[in-house]
């Protein structure tokens, strides 16, 4: 056996007592009263009993102390590996996740861990394992989402002024209303409820694939719905049809569910039934139509979304008059919710007030 490795003498004991009291790391305020330990005589093993480590231990920090002193007694964490990729790469890497892949020259319509693995090694060099490029996706502020449809023929400017110009949009709507009154914003939109039903993702063990029934008959109904996003209100009718009659009526029961003394502006995409002269609109009401094409300005197709996630997927309905059933209870679940009325349906873009 190794003789004991001698410790310095520019500290005593009580020197480093006192040192131990003062430091900030437990760590290394044990191993200093293992080292005061040996500085009063006691044996090795005694000391390392004392800091809570064996011999062979204690000897590796008495090497430290005599090298660096009480700083050396500190942990030294480890950084880790050097990054493969720098950050100018992994930034050219964001760039590429978020631009997506080109099918002529990629070969896909979407990016997959796969895919930006061969992507990675061909550009930067470096060859990753298809897990850790999830990993590395996560890290640069990626997850793995369902994209929002677009219409092909969608004009992005348009809609982003329309956003803009929203203000000068409303007060051109309002000009004849008295100075003052009360301006309330209503979102309205209709989705077709019928037998040949969704089947949304649902938490299931590792390795199994639950199932769910899916009707494959064609019966169905349509849920007229409306919301006013500050309010967290909502008006619906399920009906039969979705025609300028069915219209005329959602019309009168969001004319009812307005707050006296104020009047709504409701906004609404370009379908027949919206835009036909024959409607009698309410005079509490005055439509706005959005952009054609653009449905991700109506916050009510994520209303839709909601119900069919938490209420209206993995149903099989009987008939006709059980769709109308789950449609309205559905609605009345939701207009229980004020608070997921309003998180779904705020558009900072609409509820600016009306311009000066």
């Amino acid at each position: 056996m190794g003789s004991a490795v001698k410790m310095r003498t520019d500290y005593s004991a009580v020197a480093l007592r006192r040192l131990a009291k003062a430091a900030k790391e437990v760590n290394q305020s044990r191993r200093l009263l293992s080292l005061a330990g040996i500085m009063d005589g006691m044996s090795r093993e005694d000391a390392a009993r004392i800091g809570g480590m064996d011999r062979q231990t204690l000897r590796d920090w008495v090497h430290r102390f005599n090298e660096d002193g009480p700083d050396g007694l500190k942990d030294a964490w480890y950084g880790g590996p050097t990054p493969r990729l720098s950050p100018e790469q992994k930034a050219e890497l964001a760039q590429i996740v978020e631009t997506g892949p080109d099918l002529a020259v990629d070969g896909v319509v979407r990016w997959r861990r796969i895919d930006l693995q061969r992507v990675i090694a061909d550009r930067f060099g470096v060859a990753y394992h298809e897990r850790y490029v999830g990993k590395l996706l996560k890290e640069l502020g990626f997850s793995h989402v369902s994209a929002r449809p677009r219409h092909p023929a969608q004009d992005a400017w348009i809609v982003e002024e329309f956003k803009k110009n929203f203000p000068r949009t409303l007060d051109a709507h309002l000009a004849d209303l008295p100075k003052g009154k009360p301006i309330e914003v209503w979102f309205q939109d209709e989705a077709r409820i019928g037998q040949k039903n969704g089947v949304v993702r649902q938490w299931a063990r590792r390795g199994t694939r639950p199932k769910q029934p899916a009707d494959q008959r064609y019966q169905s109904a349509y849920l007229f719905g409306a919301i006013c996003p500050a309010r967290g209100k909502g008006a619906a009718m399920a009906l039969p049809f979705a025609d300028t009659a069915a219209m005329q009526l959602h019309l009168d029961e969001i004319s009812r569910h307005v707050a006296r003394g104020a009047h709504a502006v409701l906004l609404l995409d370009r379908a027949g039934w919206h835009t036909t002269a024959k409607l009698k609109v309410p005079k509490n009401i005055t439509p706005v139509l959005l952009p054609s094409r653009a449905p991700e300005l109506n916050p009510v197709e994520n209303v839709w979304q909601y119900l069919r996630a938490n209420w209206l997927s993995n149903r099989v309905f009987d008939g006709h008059d059980a769709i109308i059933d789950a449609a309205c209870e559905a609605w009345q679940k939701l207009i229980a919710q004020p608070e997921t009325i309003e998180s779904i349906g705020m558009r900072e873009w609409a509820h600016v007030g009306r311009a000066s």
